[in-house]
C-alpha cells in the first residue's frame, strides 16, 4: 500500500450512475476531518463508525478496504 486509503477511494468519485463505492468516495471528498493520510484500518473503521456521514457506511468502507489491501 503506498498511497493511504483516502486517494486510493478517490478512484471511486464522480461516477456518472452512483453506487455504494461513490457516494461513499464524494462523501469522503467532502470530509475535512476525514483522515487522508492514514493506512490503518483500526483508525478509519473507528472514525466511519464514530464521525461519518451517514453515506459512509461500514460496510461500504469494509468492501472498499478489501480492494485497496489487495492491491
Amino acid at each position: 500500500m503506498d498511497r493511504s486509503f483516502y486517494h486510493f477511494a478517490l478512484n471511486y468519485r464522480g461516477k456518472i450512475n452512483p453506487d455504494d463505492f461513490s457516494r461513499f468516495a464524494d462523501a469522503m471528498f467532502m470530509d475535512p476531518s476525514f483522515p487522508k493520510a492514514s493506512q490503518d484500518f483500526e483508525k478509519l473503521s473507528r472514525y466511519i463508525e464514530e464521525k461519518a456521514h451517514p453515506v459512509m457506511r461500514a460496510s461500504t468502507f469494509d468492501q472498499i478496504w478489501e480492494d485497496y489491501s489487495g492491491q
